[in-house]
């Protein structure tokens, strides 16, 4: 028995075929659908014969496409992934014949024309099928169209392809206990040993590769990694992305607009890459004195430990050094120690604090399903209430644990989007975060370092935000790419303040919590390497510019370039780290900014409304979900901001946040 609000055929079992029958059934029936849309009289187009029926159908479409696309990030079985895989192939090659529906558009502007009174939303909802139409190219010829229509199918099974090789890649390592000096016997004991060698395998997940990178005292063993780490699926997916940037360009240069970022832009808050361009060359110049200072502190701990291991100081700073070094940076300068810290976040402590903690902040009450069908036993589901109306909201899922084919990052997947149904009542949300934490010992739970923590903040963010969107058209489970995470970034301010920390907080083995010096010392490290971790986005956001407004020029050699200019580190030639940036491919493409974007406003909602004595305070919390949550894409997000800020945003509480004041930036 399926839970309440789930509404279509929702069997974990399906086989590999039965995916791809159901999927060509889908996209059938709903070409069928489609065509009985388009084909009403002009005479007859009215919002309830054309925008109200368009909008049934998104709803219906985009709810049973969920769980047959879900699945090639999640299964176990590799055949179900690769059909899975498949079927989102389909799918997004019939976007783009839903997109490209001459018949509908002509109906839209006869319908606009008529100027019918119609709710905000469902004017906006007209407007931005129309936009999506003209962004087709269906105000073009027709041989313009059909080469818009190709290259968008092959940027998406390109796409598709470069996302399935990171998820499939299957890496390696082996190492000597010696040559994982510094590393902790719990680490050692997680890891597979191969029986002919006897060495300890190590692969490029992240619960292996990070700790390695961050601790190993071994210069060669974290050059290894990194290289490794920085060489994933580099043989295809290089000439994946070398193809992307290309055809974007043409893809961009056929709708009349001089470059991809243009494009993509053009319907974001940034509006133009000039913007972007003069935020990130800004923010790269505030920061520049901070790296260069914590630059010359890690060159004086690398001397130190050279001398102390009798090794010679070349005096550089390597890009294997640096996660090391930024660990030795938080245990030297801010007495950071990060593995007693991560005795006290067992993932059982944080998970029931983080949701106690978004449960009295938003008014919500969560309860896990007993016996939910899940898609491996380390699953679990959650219902979500209202706490005042007992309304149910809808469901998430947590996939929390690394396995093998399983997306490799930390994500949330939507499943069934929430919006009104033809008959009008409201379908709920639900989806389903996936993270690769640390699986737990036979004698210890999963512990998380605070980065860990953040990110698991983080991502159930974006859950709170599928969940407390209240929208009638699915269309508007969308909002901007240049804004859709700053409501995640704001909520990972509780991963910083004292009072939160102690509520998800205690020691695995006696549940003792926290001690203050301990928790303290954690706080003041905010400010830990922020020159470097935030100009290393800086260099991820201006690549993924550069190379989309120069897709012609040597993709590798720009990465080094911008890399040396930025941050003053020589990459290893060996390596070519964005052929392992799946953002490049899956819907970052020239919005990467859209991160260090966000954090700007995040800041600005923390600091105006909760920092001050308001972390847990219930109302503060309703006026979020419901100015910034709950309305989705139905409204621009510079005016949610307004409406929640009371005025028009600031960046000064962002720079304040990496330690500046709006002064020394300028």
């Amino acid at each position: 028995m399926l839970p309440p609000g789930f509404r279509h055929n929702w069997n974990l079992k399906i086989s590999a075929n039965d995916i791809l029958i159901e999927a060509d059934k889908l996209i059938n029936n709903s070409r069928e659908i489609l065509d009985k849309i388009g084909s009403v009289s002009d005479e007859s187009v009215s919002y309830h014969t054309l925008l109200k029926e368009l909008a049934d159908f998104d709803c219906e479409y985009n709810s049973n496409i969920g769980l047959l696309t879900l699945l090639r990030h999640v299964s176990t079985d590799q055949a179900v992934r690769d059909a899975s895989t498949e079927a989102e192939a389909k799918f997004e090659a019939f976007d783009i014949e839903i997109e490209m529906r001459q018949d509908i558009f002509n109906k839209l502007l006869i319908l606009q024309k008529k100027q019918e009174d119609m709710k905000p939303e469902a004017k906006r909802y007209l407007e931005k099928l129309i936009q999506r139409g003209e962004r087709g190219g269906l105000h073009l010829p027709e041989e313009t169209q059909k080469q818009v229509k190709d290259l968008k199918t092959r940027l998406t099974e390109l796409g598709i392809q470069f996302q399935k090789n990171l998820n499939e890649e299957t890496t390696v390592l082996e190492f000597t206990e010696e040559e994982l000096d510094g590393l902790t016997q719990d680490f050692l004991s997680g890891l597979q040993k191969n029986e002919k060698s006897g060495k300890f395998e190590v692969t490029l997940k992240y619960p292996h590769a990070f700790p390695v990178l961050r601790k190993c005292r071994n210069e060669n063993t974290r050059h290894r990694m990194h290289v490794a780490f920085n060489s994933r699926c580099m043989n295809e997916n290089k000439h994946i992305l070398e193809e992307l940037v290309k055809l974007r360009k043409q893809h961009a240069l056929l709708l009349g607009f001089p470059s991809h970022p243009a494009y993509i832009m053009d319907i974001l808050m940034a509006k133009t890459p000039e913007t972007v361009h003069s935020f990130l060359t800004e923010l790269w110049h505030d920061l520049t004195p901070l790296w260069e200072k914590e630059r010359a502190y890690m060159l004086e701990l690398k001397e130190a430990e050279c001398k102390e291991m009798n090794k010679i100081f070349d005096g550089k700073l390597n890009e294997w050094d640096v996660k090391y070094y930024i660990t030795k940076v938080e245990e030297k300068k801010y007495a950071v120690d990060n593995e007693k810290l991560k005795e006290y976040f067992p993932l059982p402590v944080v998970t029931e604090g983080l949701l106690n903690i978004y449960q009295e902040l938003l008014s919500l009450k969560f309860k896990e399903i007993e016996n939910a069908e899940v898609w491996h036993e380390d699953v679990k589901l959650y219902s979500v209430h209202d706490s005042e109306h007992q309304t149910l909201l809808g469901y998430f899922y947590l996939d929390l644990f690394p396995r093998p084919g399983k997306y490799g990052h930390a994500a949330v997947c939507s499943i069934q989007p929430t919006c009104l149904l033809a008959d009008g009542s409201r379908q709920i949300s639900i989806c389903a975060m996936v993270a690769n934490f640390t699986k737990p010992l036979a004698d210890k739970p999963s512990l998380l370092d605070h980065q860990e923590v953040v990110t698991f903040f983080h991502e159930f963010g974006h859950v709170m935000h599928n969940i407390c969107k209240r929208q009638e058209f699915a269309y508007f489970s969308r909002v901007e790419r240049d804004f859709i995470e700053a409501p995640s970034q704001m909520l990972e301010n509780w991963c910083w303040e004292v009072e939160s920390l102690k509520r998800m907080s205690a020691h695995y083995s006696d549940k003792s919590e926290i001690p203050h010096d301990i928790i303290h010392l954690l706080v003041n490290s905010k400010l830990a390497n922020v020159g470097y971790l935030n100009l290393r986005q800086v260099v991820l956001a201006m690549y993924d510019l550069k190379i989309h407004s120069e897709p012609e020029s040597d993709l590798r050699q720009m990465f080094y370039a911008i890399n040396r200019d930025v941050l003053n580190i020589e990459v290893p030639s060996e390596t070519f780290m964005p052929s392992a940036f799946g953002h490049l491919a899956g819907g970052y493409d020239a919005r990467y900014y859209g991160y260090l974007w966000s954090e700007v406003y995040s800041m600005d909602m923390f600091d105006t409304v909760f920092k001050n004595g308001n972390l847990f305070n219930a109302e503060a919390g309703m006026k979020y979900r419901n100015s910034i949550l709950k309305p989705g894409g139905t409204k621009d997000a510079y005016d949610m901001l307004v409406d929640f800020l009371g005025r028009e945003p600031s960046r000064d509480a962002f720079l304040r946040s990496k330690g500046l004041t709006k002064k020394e930036s300028n």
